[in-house]
């Protein structure tokens, strides 16, 4: 796992202040924020945002949905969620929003990411013209999860992150 995908997971459970310290708030748009991490070696802009509803309703879970930026490894448009659990490798995790839906293909450690660039770009086009986003997941057991993000100030995060990290 790469200490940038470490760092977002101290960011999401708020373990530290040191962590909190490096990590600076671009600004909050209505469902998003965007934000930036630098350290010595790296830079890390993101838009971020938690779910608006989860399913199941009685098993709280700390969920999150990333578009990252990392200009030193030359990476833009990444996609990346979090469910707030380990994923079944046994089901694929999905997004799905309209009559659009996109298929996760790597999970590790709690993560799930989109391998292509291509899938990645079609996705952040729905997510701009959209109002919400599901990702469809499976935690161990098999349980399905379905968090639903309202896609409320989605564009302008994105720009804001973008604009930081370019």
């Amino acid at each position: 796992m790469s200490i940038i995908y470490k760092i977002l997971i101290f960011f999401i459970t708020l373990t530290t202040l040191v962590e909190a310290e490096e990590l600076n708030k671009i600004g909050k748009f209505k469902d998003w924020e965007a934000m930036i991490y630098t350290s010595e070696s790296e830079k890390l802009c993101f838009a971020q945002s938690k779910p608006v509803l989860q399913s199941p309703k009685k098993n709280k879970r700390e969920a999150r949905l990333f578009v990252s930026f990392r200009p030193n490894n030359k990476i833009t448009d990444e996609i990346s969620t979090t469910s707030g659990y380990e994923y079944n490798t046994q089901n694929s995790i999905t997004a799905k929003s309209g009559k659009s839906k996109i298929k996760f293909d790597v999970s590790q450690d709690g993560f799930a990411w989109i391998a292509s660039s291509k899938l990645e770009k079609k996705m952040i086009k729905v997510m701009k013209r959209g109002t919400r986003i599901m990702i469809i997941g499976y935690n161990k057991a098999g349980s399905q999860t379905i968090d639903h993000y309202s896609l409320m100030g989605f564009t302008k995060a994105y720009a804001a992150a973008k604009k930081s990290c370019t």
